[in-house]
């Protein structure tokens, strides 16, 4: 089990690694492939990802104890953040295709500029959440908390997908 704290890794190729069990707290992570990386009771705090390769990880597998961490300019397709509390978490010019928000807490959370294309929201707070740059999203209001959410007049689109109606 080792502990990294106040570290800057840029340029890692870690796709596939076993990241199982390490300690993140106060590091950043620059151009970095973590993909398909195995996350069990990793533990990332106060973490930024800045263009770095996400793809397909489990963060739903990390320690959730204190969980902090930002995205910039990531990709994070076919990633899970499951059940998770992301309260406040920034997520900066990032694609988002195929992610499950499933059940997570994403209380004034900010998605800046991100493609949500086929991401998963299904009981997720999304209450106070800015939204208003995003896009290709699909969020069915009956069956998530969007309460005091914002969106912009032009991406309101994605949440009235759920009713099957045509907007001209």
């Amino acid at each position: 089990m080792a502990e990294y704290e106040n570290c800057q890794f840029n340029n890692c190729q870690l796709s596939g690694a076993n990241l199982s069990e390490l300690f993140f707290v106060d590091c950043v992570l620059e151009n970095c492939d973590l993909s398909n990386a195995q996350l069990n009771g990793t533990s990332f705090k106060s973490v930024r990802f800045k263009n770095c390769k996400l793809l397909g990880l489990h963060f739903d597998d990390c320690n959730g104890f204190l969980l902090s961490f930002s995205f910039e300019s990531c990709q994070l397709n076919f990633s899970t953040f499951y059940k998770l509390k992301l309260k406040n978490t920034q997520f900066l010019d990032c694609q988002l295709k195929d992610v499950d928000f499933i059940e997570a807490d994403l209380t004034n959370a900010v998605f800046k500029r991100c493609d949500l294309q086929n991401a998963v929201f299904e009981n997720t707070n999304l209450e106070f959440t800015d939204l208003r740059t995003a896009f290709n999203f699909s969020i069915d209001p009956a069956k998530n908390r969007v309460r005091k959410a914002k969106f912009s007049s032009q991406n309101i689109v994605g949440l009235l997908d759920a009713f099957d109606i045509t907007i001209e």
